[in-house]
């Protein structure tokens, strides 16, 4: 038997589980059913906006299923009638026993991390905060616990100096979706040797990765200039790290996201958040031990731009301070 045999059923959400439903679809493996969020309330005017895995699938004419809840009973009928013998899940929720432990071959997931390092909704985010030097994909079976299922296969990378969580992102994509075809395939040849998590955890090693909130993305500036590039290049594009421009005389804030900043040496000292610039080429930042120059920015109401940009279109920068 081999993976193209296997009726799958797919279940992912965004733009990263496209290119493992689109890996599986063009490579000829039966797809019979996908399984996606369902349409929210999106933009200024509030339409409902579809997931881009079920953009995709409409394309491709696959069956869609976008259940509420997913233990309801008429969704797992109709899960059921996919008569699907694996199932593969990237970037979705976290499934109820009843569902993932339907098919024959089981349920194997696609996550974002070296597991069992950065178990959690946002290990590539983490990872690049936390200032590690690797990072990659894993795929493992579907257990009671969120992402603690056995593992069967890994691709590691390298996060470089400068790369921010949207390089690593875009690189993962392509690395992730060939892997999930490596595992289809391994099941499906019965090749796989789960490995339990249990056996790679040494005593006191694991970092999470927790959903991040808009709190998490405001910058200390009392923090290391490193550790706070760190945080900007985990956060960048997205969510952001934010800090407020504040002027010192009316007090008036100015909310400011952060996308990129490197360290960079400057002989005066300063207290955190203090700015320094010759108002034209170069916006720097003092931290606790250093300073940081920030490069590409945007203030509210505002489109992303260079600090180049930004100066020439903002007067009296020298009244501000971050905070």
């Amino acid at each position: 038997m081999t993976g193209k045999d296997l009726r799958i059923v797919f279940m992912g959400t965004p733009d990263f589980a496209v290119a493992s439903l689109r890996a599986l679809v063009e490579n000829g493996y039966n797809v019979v059913g996908v399984i996606t969020a369902a349409d929210k309330p999106a933009g200024r005017g509030k339409k409902l906006a579809e997931s881009a895995v079920k953009k995709y699938a409409f394309e491709q004419r696959l069956k869609v299923l976008q259940p509420e809840k997913l233990k309801n009973p008429d969704f797992i009928a109709e899960l059921k009638e996919f008569k699907a013998d694996l199932q593969v899940v990237v970037a979705f929720r976290m499934l109820p026993e009843i569902v993932w432990n339907m098919p024959k071959f089981g349920t194997f997931n696609l996550h974002g991390s070296l597991l069992p390092q950065y178990r959690g909704a946002a290990p590539l985010n983490w990872a690049v905060i936390n200032g590690e030097t690797k990072t990659g994909v894993t795929t493992f079976l579907l257990d009671k616990e969120i992402d603690t299922g056995k593992i069967l296969f890994k691709k590691e990378i390298e996060i470089g100096e400068d790369d921010t969580v949207g390089d690593i992102h875009d690189r993962l994509v392509g690395i992730g979706a060939n892997l999930v075809l490596e595992t289809v395939d391994a099941i499906a040849d019965n090749k796989i040797q789960p490995i339990p998590q249990e056996n790679l955890i040494a005593e006191g090693e694991i970092k999470h990765a927790p959903k991040i909130f808009r709190e998490d993305c405001k910058i200390d500036w009392n923090k290391n200039a490193g550790e706070i590039r760190n945080l900007i290049r985990g956060l960048s594009p997205f969510p952001a790290a934010w800090s407020n421009l504040i002027n010192r005389e009316t007090g008036a804030e100015i909310q400011t996201k952060i996308y990129f900043a490197r360290t960079v040496s400057v002989e005066k000292s300063g207290n955190p958040g203090i700015i320094e610039t010759d108002g034209k080429n170069y916006l720097n930042v003092a931290c606790k031990n250093g300073w940081l120059q920030i490069t590409d920015l945007q203030i509210s109401g505002k489109k992303r731009m260079k600090t180049e940009d930004f100066l020439r279109g903002f007067q009296q920068i020298e009244d501000y301070f971050f905070k």
